[in-house]
């Protein structure tokens, strides 16, 4: 065992896992539990698989392009030969090592003739829920560590409930991934422990491995690994054996073995942590995507994650007193807030943490509710409702807004790929134009075939010569889709939101398109005008137009190369 400073941590939070247990009972349970961990670790992580896996066939809706675009397009392009690679990988600011978990999904698919365009949707997130449950089994195990088996099982029903992780923990975005790897590396650090002379020797060395992969996959989570590296170096006496023997050869290894795989793929030797770092932080590249107020973090974005555990998560931290964890909290939130650039699934990694301490205070609520149920039996049925208010409280203000935000808000721009696919299999898609701001839609991955289409570019320009194809569109919808008209491939379907769909209608009448299909979108805007409905534009046969003209049939439907295209109008569909 390695001799290490006491880290000075107050045991309080290890008393809320017995309710009225001595200090000798304690450590008899947890000697007769420890027998038992891994078959309770077997159940808890089934729990949690089917949880998530229900989870992710609930999630329907559009949060961020990256969850698209970074990984599903890579993988699919990786796999089956076409998909578009966004000016990152270009640049070389994105790594493989993400893409490639999606690529071998893909794989298994296409060697079982699995590929359909339905299950290429779905297969994705479901996989993810793999990984989702990993974080939750280890989130759970780490909160038992830290304050007992009582405070873990309501850290996993605070994980479970909350809306925010429902809503994106089991999207495909590397953030998720890196939250998952977060957890596991905390569970294993011994600075992060109680009792950090319990942990055996080999920990640390896994906890290294897996803070050096959640860089290789994400660099900015450097952020967090740079508080818990400086937590431990103070914490341990051989630091010479920690920096020398530890740190430099296991991140090393996993820098090698990232740069190998990005070699293979990008065709050339790329750095890609040096790169993403210049792009995010030295040049503030990030900030072409948007910027926010410093505050921004504390009063909304993390504020509106924890959402109503809010309360519980603050009251947690201050009477579990465990100020190392809960800085890293603060740590992270004030980095990231020092950046221009701010995104919700940026601080995504230590909302678990702030969770945590939310089970913590319904754990504490509990026991104090036990506590009165044996000084007073003739009151139980009035004793435990300040823990079922609780509950009452956090179960009807985050699964309504978790359904909401998973199947309804923002649905369109994926139930139009299936449509889109379905025509595409019916041999009557034949060029796609999005006309709409740029990855507003997934792309090949959900289409799954490999047909033409065209986005509007909305690449950074390194010498600022203004707007981008994207931005200009916005501006000026008519306009540039006159100027766009003269130099385009004719598409056979077009792709646009409802709020420029009324600008363009003069122009899409003038080149013989008709609608073809509208779907649900959102009930309130977001970034610009209300996005209500996507709707979609078909090339209508200027002979078959004649012919309706002089047979006087219905508008309701045209062909299109001879194929029947009728006018459809779908909203609100909610599947399963």
């Amino acid at each position: 065992m390695r001799k290490r400073r006491d880290a000075g941590t107050s045991n309080e939070g290890i008393r809320l896992s017995d309710e009225g247990d001595d200090d000798e009972g304690i450590h008899e349970r947890r000697a007769s539990s420890s027998s038992s961990f891994s078959y309770s670790s077997r159940k808890i992580f089934f729990l949690c698989l089917v949880a998530r896996i229900i989870n992710a066939l609930l999630v329907q809706t559009y949060f961020n392009p990256d969850e698209h675009w970074q990984a599903l397009e890579v993988a699919h392009r990786i796999v089956f030969g076409y998909g578009h690679l966004t000016w990152e990988w270009k640049k070389g600011i994105r790594s493989y090592l993400h893409p490639l978990l999606f690529a071998l999904l893909y794989k298994v698919l296409a060697l079982f003739h699995l590929d359909t365009p339905r299950i290429m949707m779905k297969a994705p997130r479901v996989f993810q829920a793999l990984f989702a449950a990993v974080g939750d089994l280890y989130l759970y195990n780490l909160s038992d560590v830290l304050f007992g088996h009582h405070v873990a099982q309501w850290t996993l029903f605070s994980q479970l409930t909350n809306w925010f992780l429902f809503f994106c923990f089991t999207r495909t975005l590397s953030n998720s991934l890196e939250t998952v790897i977060s957890i596991l590396s905390l569970y294993y650090w011994p600075c992060i422990r109680v009792d950090s002379c319990q942990v055996p020797s080999r920990s640390r060395k896994l906890a290294l491995a897996f803070a050096a992969l959640s860089c290789a996959i994400r660099p900015t989570s450097a952020i967090t690994w740079i508080y818990v590296g400086i937590l431990e170096l103070f914490s341990t006496r051989d630091r010479f054996k920690f920096l020398l023997l530890e740190v430099a050869p296991i991140w090393t290894l996993v820098l090698a073995v990232t740069l190998l795989v990005d070699r293979m793929l990008y065709g050339s030797w790329i750095l890609v942590p040096l790169n993403f770092l210049k792009f995010n932080f030295f040049s503030s590249g990030g900030d072409y995507y948007g910027t926010h107020k410093w505050h921004w973090y504390f009063t909304q974005g993390f504020t509106v994650m924890l959402f109503s555990f809010l309360p519980f998560s603050v009251a947690g931290i201050i009477y579990s007193k465990r100020w190392k964890i809960a800085g890293l909290v603060a740590w992270v939130l004030v980095t990231y807030s020092s950046l221009g650039h701010k995104e919700f699934r940026f601080v995504l990694p230590v909302l678990p943490i702030a969770l945590m301490f939310s089970g913590y205070s319904l754990a504490a609520i509990n026991s104090a509710d036990s506590s009165i149920r044996k000084k007073k039996r003739d009151l139980h049925g009035r004793s435990t409702w300040r823990l079922h208010l609780a509950m009452l409280l956090l179960i009807v203000t985050n699964i309504p807004m978790a359904l909401y935000m998973s199947m309804v808000h923002q649905r369109g721009t994926e139930d139009v790929m299936g449509f889109l696919s379905s025509k595409a299999s019916h041999g009557e898609l034949k060029q796609v134009l999005f006309l709409m701001p740029c990855h507003s839609t997934p792309y090949y991955s959900a289409l799954h075939r490999d047909l033409p289409m065209r986005f509007l570019d909305c690449t950074p320009s390194e010498e600022g010569r203004g707007p981008d194809e994207s931005d200009r569109f916005m501006m000026d919808p008519p306009g540039f889709a006159s100027e766009f008209a003269k130099i385009w491939s004719l598409p056979s379907h077009i792709v646009l939101f409802d709020s420029e769909e009324k600008k363009l209608k003069d122009f899409l009448m003038s080149h013989s398109f008709v609608e073809v299909g509208r779907f649900f979108h959102s009930h309130f805007k977001v970034d610009r005008d209300l996005q209500a409905a996507v709707v979609v534009y078909a090339l209508r046969d200027c002979r078959t137009m004649k012919e309706k003209r002089m047979t006087n049939y219905s508008s309701s439907s045209c062909t299109l190369g001879g194929i029947a295209v009728y006018d459809i109008e779908l909203l609100f569909p909610v599947t399963f």
